[in-house]
């Protein structure tokens, strides 16, 4: 499974948030690795640097092998928490989609 990390001008993609990214990935996203070709987050400061209540947004997207792409989004005060919750919201819509094409 690989890892892009994908940042906008007001978040660093330094090595410790591509460190923290892939644990959170490893961790969370661990029973459908194998289904996975390429997990790709985008991260963005919504409100450009000035604080605010949910202004750090992750979108995630992910490639199963012969699927269709899928995606998650979460807002948080912090990035991390949005990386995580963005994350585990991935990974229920894998596991759905995964169960789904293996059904048929």
């Amino acid at each position: 499974m690989q890892i892009q990390i994908n940042t906008d001008n007001h978040i660093q993609n330094t090595e410790s948030l591509r460190e923290r990214i892939e644990a959170i990935a490893t961790q969370e996203l661990k029973h459908q690795r194998q289904h996975l070709t390429r997990v790709e987050y985008h991260l963005s400061d919504v409100n450009s640097g000035k604080a605010g209540a949910e202004d750090k947004r992750c979108l995630v997207e992910a490639r199963p092998a012969g699927m269709q792409p899928v995606s998650a989004e979460h807002r948080a005060d912090n990035i991390v928490l949005a990386i995580t919750e963005a994350t585990r919201q991935l990974n229920r819509v894998l596991t759905s989609a995964i169960g789904k094409a293996q059904n048929k």
